[in-house]
Parts: C-alpha cells; structure tokens; sequence
C-alpha cells in the first residue's frame, strides 16, 4: 500500500492574506473564512499617500479586524523610508493609468515585500485583498503572487459573484471608511 501525505480532516491551513483596506478585506474575509484557511491579515501598503490616508485606512483595517476577531500583523516600518522605496520601484510609470505597468510593479513590490515573513512563518497560503477592486486586474494580480510564491499563491478573482458589491454592504453595515481612490496619489490624478 503507498502512502502518500494527507491533510488531517477539519484542518486548516494558514493563509497570510495582505490587506490594502478594511473595505477590501471585508467581502474577501467574508468567502475565505468559511473555506479552509485560517487567516491572518498583513498591512503592507507603502503606496497608500499621503500619510494621514495611510493611517486612517489602518485605523480602520483594525478596527475591522477586532470585530471579526482577524489576528493583523503589522510589520514595524518607517511609513517615509518604504514610500521612498515604493516610489523608486514605480518611477518612471508615474502617469501610468490606473490598473497599468503603475499597478503592477506596485503590486509586486508590496507582494515581494511581504515574501520573506511568509516563509519565515511558515505558512501554507499567501494572498491579496486587491482583485476585488474593479480597477484591478485579477490575472495579473494572481500572475504575479504566482510568480513570487509558486503554488503557495491562493489565486482568486474575489470581485467574482458580486464580491466588489459585498464590499461596499459590509462597508455600510460596520460603517467602514471607504476611500475614493486606491491608494497612490498618482493613481487619484490620473
């Protein structure tokens, strides 16, 4: 008889799932936590300008996250120093459109980003809140946490089944800010 390696029935695997906002995370949240992951959420949005916005959106991811009872893990950075880095890693894409070359390379920097503490922490899936904005292209997305990650990517389309609509529900129904603009000031401009 072979014996092959397998999952123990009820268990979980733990997922690491980067969060842009409290309003993303919620309809995201919402199909994934009564699948088979146990979550944990990861802040890491260097792009999210200016500052104050970067806070009032974390600020509001928290207070999400103790509602829902989500363990958040919010890595110890300097806001200015990473914003540096992030607006090196786009330069020259500065009047890209929203959803371009902009949004890819910001979207594999922040990914790449949180590679590191995703091994460190050993977990068995890694994702993103961010293919459930309209503005944002759910192939690339996925071809890019692919392409860090390998099979560890959860690849979704999480605006699918009126996953951007449940957002803006569960927004109203926990009175969540919801920001006009995805996060980067050259993104609002455009």
């Amino acid at each position: 008889m072979k014996i092959r390696k397998c999952k123990i029935q009820n268990q979980k695997e733990r997922l690491l799932l980067h969060a842009c906002c409290g309003p993303c995370l919620s309809s995201v949240y919402e199909t994934l936590a009564r699948k088979e992951y146990e979550i944990s959420v990861i802040w890491y949005n260097p792009n999210i300008e200016p500052e104050e916005e970067y806070q009032k959106r974390l600020l509001e991811l928290k207070r999400y996250c103790q509602i829902e009872n989500i363990p958040l893990l919010i890595p110890e950075i300097d806001y200015a120093n990473e914003n540096l880095l992030w607006k090196k890693s786009i330069s020259g894409l500065e009047n890209e459109p929203e959803g371009g070359n902009r949004c890819k390379k910001c979207i594999d920097f922040r990914l790449k980003r949180i590679a590191d503490f995703a091994d460190m922490q050993k977990y068995e899936k890694v994702s993103t809140t961010l293919s459930v904005s309209p503005h944002k292209n759910a192939k690339i997305i996925n071809s890019i946490g692919e392409n860090i990650y390998k099979e560890k990517f959860l690849q979704r389309d999480f605006k699918k089944k009126n996953g951007y609509l449940k957002s803006i529900q569960l927004s109203k129904k926990y009175k969540l800010y919801r920001q006009n603009y995805c996060g980067c000031l050259f993104g609002k401009k455009v």
